[in-house]
């Protein structure tokens, strides 16, 4: 069953396919923990509050906010889904180029990540069923 990306029913199934594959995804080498601010959403009105760490070697996504984050991304929710559904890297560097992505904190932090997120089959077959499960 599809889910709208980012709602609570999104984030748990998110989190029960990257469960699925603990134990044969390879571990997440770069250290990062980020907050996310999804401007724009089908939610309201209110900006939509988003963490990612990856501090345990593996992508932990959750609502709400870290204390402490090494950066701040800031989109709108269209941009958001490309770069962590579609994972269209394109995309986010035209919209980040086009301002539509903000960053606060340390860049080169994200693009580390960016260059060390793993990029394997189960990747990939993780990748695909969270696009699968994406409304």
């Amino acid at each position: 069953m599809p889910y709208e990306f980012l709602s609570p029913e999104w984030i748990d199934a998110a989190r029960t396919v990257r469960e699925k594959y603990a134990d044969l995804a390879a571990a997440v080498t770069t250290v990062i923990r980020l907050n996310g601010v999804v401007t724009d959403t089908p939610f309201g009105d209110q900006p939509l509050e988003v963490q990612l760490d990856t501090s345990s070697g593996v992508v932990h996504m959750e609502l709400g906010l870290l204390d402490n984050p090494d950066l701040t991304v800031t989109t709108d929710y269209h941009t958001a889904r490309k770069i962590f559904v579609e994972q269209d890297q394109a995309g986010a560097m035209q919209a980040f180029l086009g301002g539509r992505v903000r960053v606060q904190g340390d860049m080169m932090k994200l693009m580390e990540l960016q260059t060390r997120m793993p990029d394997d089959e189960i990747a990939a077959r993780i990748a695909a069923e969270i696009n699968d499960l994406t409304a």
